[in-house]
């Protein structure tokens, strides 16, 4: 997830709350989770780890740091950020201010959620299935959309591409988040608002439907579900078929691309208790590819 806003808009504090909505580790989970950090002689810290692993490392941060490979010469390479933050969420703040090959490291994690390190002692292949929440400002300047912007549209542009298309390809959800209001704040303690607890929830109820559908093929999540079982695990309705046909052309959306946007809207329809994806969840799909539009 690609979170995009001016500043103070509340997307880091949104990335922060985002591990408390998660599922408790399987005991599976944890015990991939103890073997990846013991590679690094933090197994016992592992096992104390209270919820899913987080990472956040620093947009100065090195290719290697994030994807692995330091380590002590004839020792295999021991494993990165990716790997460390397996199973949980990996936080990468002001997104396009990591250098390109930090970005394209994660280019193969993405996408088969296992990251390869070849040294002269040998390869290792570490798991590294995490979620991605990244966070950036729309434009250099950071207030592009409001009065305050000094950007020229070739400027906001150039910092937009600064994300290659391949890494783009690979992000499910690109959301706007906008600026809080006064009233909002200024109503703060007046209204009640979800807990993480409530949205927990429902999250867990999603994943349960998940569980039940994809227990056959292995695997709990949408976000695995291979593209030969698509057409079984993503029915759509006739109205949800004509709207995918009319978003592929206008958004020149990539193979690719479609099949993750049909998985979200998978996940969006179990998340409304739903069995077959209809067009509201599909347009809510499509919603979330807001910086796409941008560039």
């Amino acid at each position: 997830m690609l979170l995009c806003g001016s500043p103070g808009s509340g997307k880091s504090m949104m990335a922060k709350r985002f591990s408390t909505i998660l599922p408790p580790l399987e005991p599976d989970e944890r015990l991939e989770v103890i073997r990846i950090w013991s590679a690094l002689g933090q197994g016992e810290q592992a096992a104390r780890m209270v919820g899913r692993p987080v990472r956040a490392p620093h947009h100065t941060t090195s290719a290697q740091a994030l994807a692995g490979g330091t380590g002590r010469p004839g020792r295999l390479p021991q494993p990165g950020d990716i790997s460390l933050a397996h199973n949980g969420v990996l936080f990468l703040d002001e997104f396009p201010e990591f250098h390109k090959d930090v970005l394209e490291v994660l280019r193969q994690p993405l996408e088969d959620g296992v990251v390869s390190i070849s040294r002269a002692i040998g390869k290792v292949d570490y798991p590294a299935r995490f979620q991605l929440i990244a966070a950036m400002n729309p434009c250099r300047c950071g207030w592009y959309g409001t009065p305050r912007c000094v950007c020229s549209p070739a400027a906001v542009q150039q910092y937009i591409h600064r994300l290659s298309g391949p890494l783009m390809d690979r992000i499910d959800l690109q959301v706007a988040v906008q600026p809080v209001s006064y009233a909002a704040l200024a109503a703060r303690g007046e209204r009640t608002e979800e807990t993480s607890a409530a949205i927990r929830a429902r999250v867990l109820a999603a994943r349960e439907r998940q569980r039940d559908r994809l227990r056959d093929l292995g695997i709990r999540v949408n976000a695995d579900i291979p593209p030969a079982h698509m057409a079984d695990c993503c029915p759509v309705d006739a109205a949800g078929q004509d709207m995918l046909a009319a978003a592929f052309d206008r958004l020149g959306l990539t193979a690719r691309a479609y099949d993750r946007l049909l998985r979200v809207a998978r996940t969006v329809a179990d998340l409304a208790g739903a069995d077959v994806i209809g067009a509201p969840h599909i347009a809510e799909a499509l919603s979330y590819r807001t910086v796409d539009r941008m560039g």
